[in-house]
């Protein structure tokens, strides 16, 4: 097994240089419950049976960490505790039908916090503690269990995002989280063609995406040939939404689960990062979805090609790439936040590695808070959209 280091002292700073995002070196504590992780006891009020789900895992990660003694121990468990968090909660999902993404959530950020406060963690140096926090991220986030072992002659790679805008609703789920859930390692036959799922869930926090994470879970697919369609999912609007041309910039207001702010905005939109350099690409890139077959897949949301962008200049609805030369972009087809940027890299690897590879981005119609019906009905019209997708394929 391979864990990369880390730089440790390395966090997304507010500061700007050159129109890309800064992250200097700020010094930061490790040993400390982040944001996100201090959200839990408001969390634990309000929905404690997210909580609760996988807590015999949490008792004993705890209870083996308080025996570890050093950095060895400490991995070994990571590599023991976080791909079972990311199996314990599909086949917990599976089992209960409840369509609900939260438990995964929260319970990774108890075990990382328990992680954080264990006497091992204290004693190591920054860069061996941030290596265990980033193993655990990828571990629990299904990077160990993607496989594609059916002999399938269809393999789909789907990819969704945790819970976000929890300080206006600490409740909220992440419909992309769910069908994460939902068609983890599914099989299915149809037509002829047998057609295997294997899913992975991201952070919303930008220091994770300029360090690399969505290049590090994605490449391996890409390099090796391994998956013929990659689908990135998030929830975003009233309906379904498949982003024809993402933007490298950002350019949102919003914060991530971190509540920080890049400092991006319309006026001044922002290069990314990718682990220290800004991110190298075009202003804009096209899927590759079979968005005419996918399109057939109306109900009970409608389903949108969309083509809006907003550049420097204007905003407008381009149908052709081209119609973007020399434009800056301000907001992708995907807007100018997260959605739009594992849509823009995915892309980008498609270009690097595999031209052929059909990619692209679903944003899934919104809600607020938890609604397991409107979560199912989601999911269903997703698994629709993929079936005509692949089945497009010669």
């Amino acid at each position: 097994m391979r864990v990369k280091k880390r730089l440790a002292l390395a966090i997304l700073s507010t500061c700007f240089v050159h129109g890309v995002a800064n992250t200097a070196p700020v010094e930061v504590n490790l040993k400390k419950d982040t944001v996100e992780e201090q959200r839990i006891g408001k969390a634990n009020s309000a929905i404690p049976h997210a909580l609760s789900t996988h807590q015999a895992r949490i008792a004993e990660l705890k209870e083996q960490l308080d025996k570890a003694r050093n950095y060895t121990a400490l991995m070994q468990l990571v590599i023991r505790h976080a791909p079972a968090l990311w199996e314990e909660s599909v086949h917990s999902f599976n089992t209960q039908g409840d369509y609900d993404d939260r438990p995964l959530y929260w319970s990774r950020l108890k075990m990382k916090s328990i992680l954080r406060k264990a006497p091992a963690f204290a004693e190591l140096l920054p860069d061996q503690q941030e290596a265990l926090l980033w193993a655990f991220e990828l571990y629990s986030r299904g990077q160990r269990d993607v496989k594609f072992d059916k002999n399938a002659d269809i393999k789909v790679l789907l990819t969704g995002f945790d819970p976000f805008h929890l300080d206006k609703s600490i409740r909220q789920s992440n419909p992309s989280g769910v069908a994460a859930h939902e068609f983890d390692d599914l099989f299915l036959s149809i037509d002829g063609k047998k057609i295997e799922i294997e899913t992975l869930i991201f952070p919303v926090r930008f220091e994770d995406f300029d360090k690399g994470m969505v290049e590090e879970l994605l490449t391996p697919y890409y390099r090796n040939t391994k998956v013929d369609m990659v689908f990135t999912v998030s929830m975003g609007r009233e309906d379904f939404d498949l982003e024809r041309f993402p933007g490298l910039r950002r350019s949102s207001f919003a914060p991530d689960n971190l509540n920080v702010h890049t400092g991006a905005k319309p006026e001044n939109p922002l290069v990314p990062k990718l682990n220290g350099k800004p991110l190298n690409g075009p202003e804009f890139m096209q899927f590759s979805l079979p968005a005419k077959a996918m399109l057939e897949v109306q109900t009970p949301f409608k389903v949108n090609d969309n083509h809006k962008v907003t550049t420097l200049n204007k905003t407008f609805y381009p149908k052709r790439l081209s119609e973007l030369n020399g434009e800056i972009s301000v907001r992708g087809s995907g807007g100018g936040y997260l959605s739009n940027e594992i849509s823009y890299r995915s892309l980008l690897l498609r270009e690097q590695y595999n031209p052929l590879m059909v990619v692209g981005h679903i944003h899934t119609p919104k809600f607020v808070g938890f609604e397991p019906e409107k979560s199912e009905k989601i999911v269903k019209q997703i698994k629709n959209m993929v079936i005509k997708a692949a089945g497009s394929l010669n």
